[in-house]
């Protein structure tokens, strides 16, 4: 397929750029198989669950990766921390008037000194800090949380908690889990009251994931690489609710590349924790989940071609036509959007079992 198959005319005045005025009070377009598009709020969530479905929620937390700071030799640098890769030690990508080289010394605000010690094979720059404290606490210490490129503003205050879901553990991401954080305590607390499971895993959102597609066939983009785990309670939830007959929805394009990296080698959900590339496009077949909760995407992007794959490209681009008139808010603020599997969804059951 090519690029150009995944563009489509977004007015700039619908990119989200602050959260809706409370955690929860977004949109949710519900665009099912076989039922005409329903726009509804994202509180009636529950109303499309059932008891016994099993919601899967990726747990990872955004790090305040961005460090602004000098070269020895006195020029302006930022640094975006990519991924944390020891105590000291992390991988960054850095913006400057020249890049560092190996041995240069590179001094963030709050007296933070680091060493640019060797380029990846990927380009990034590895960084070694010079300080007692680890990395994750110089990023609390010294750093500022690192907001889309297409939201026009320095984060504040309030992005400090919002551009965090309320479930969120596991430091290590650079971007949010975007889908969570239309999820408030009170309506995680009414799907389980209503039966619904709830199950985690975690995949550290990197900067790639905003990187476009440069390439005119798709089949010749390389996807970046993002760590991710798949602990076994979560894959005993997702078995119990197949045996049910129950679905299985992914929270977020995350939880769907966590699962589906998971059940990657044999064709079945395993437990296990690595690195993941997996670049799901149409025409791939999924094996883990039955819904999926996800924002409104960019043009060209590879989670547009994810969501294309998941409920089918025309069924998607009357989808985001739709958004559009309507005036959806999009991006990582924005609205979100509930989709079914196109084909291979399950039969719910006649009956389904109460319980949390």
């Amino acid at each position: 397929m090519r690029i150009s198959d995944f563009d489509f005319e977004l007015p700039e005045t619908l990119i989200a750029q602050h959260p809706p005025a409370e955690r929860g009070g977004s949109r949710l377009l519900a665009a099912l198989p076989g039922r005409p598009l329903e726009d509804s709020l994202f509180a009636a969530l529950p109303d499309y669950a059932a008891a016994g479905d099993v919601l899967v929620f990726n747990n990872t937390k955004v790090m305040k990766a961005r460090l602004f700071g000098i070269k020895e030799s006195g020029g302006r640098i930022e640094a975006l921390i990519e991924r944390v890769t020891g105590r000291r030690h992390a991988l960054a990508h850095i913006r400057a008037s020249k890049p560092p080289k190996a041995g240069g010394v590179l001094m963030f605000d709050g007296g933070i000194r680091a060493v640019m010690e060797a380029r990846s094979a990927d380009g990034l720059f590895c960084l070694r800090f010079d300080s007692g404290l680890s990395v994750y606490d110089v990023l609390e210490q010294s750093g500022h949380l690192p907001l889309p490129p297409y939201i026009g503003r320095a984060a504040d205050d309030g992005d400090s908690e919002r551009y965090q879901t309320v479930y969120a553990k596991h430091q290590g991401a650079v971007a949010a889990p975007t889908a969570g954080l239309h999820f408030t305590d009170a309506l995680l607390q009414t799907l389980r009251s209503k039966g619904v499971h709830t199950a985690e895993v975690t995949l550290h959102v990197g900067a790639g994931t905003f990187q476009p597609v440069r390439v005119e066939n798709i089949a010749e983009h390389k996807m970046h690489s993002e760590w991710f785990s798949v602990p076994p309670e979560t894959v005993a939830a997702v078995e119990a609710a197949k045996e049910r007959g129950n679905r299985v929805w992914a929270v977020g394009t995350t939880s769907m590349r966590a699962l589906e990296s998971a059940a990657r080698a044999t064709g079945r959900l395993k437990a296990g924790e690595g690195d993941t590339d997996i670049f799901i496009t149409p025409g791939y077949r999924f094996r883990v989940a039955d819904r999926l909760i996800t924002n409104f995407h960019l043009p060209k992007s590879t989670l547009l071609m994810l969501v294309g794959a998941f409920s089918g490209m025309d069924h998607i681009r009357a989808v985001y036509c739709h958004a559009v008139r309507q005036q959806y808010r999009f991006f990582s603020y924005g609205d979100a959007m509930l989709l079914g599997r196109e084909n291979g969804l399950p039969k719910q059951p006649a009956r389904t079992p109460a319980g949390g």
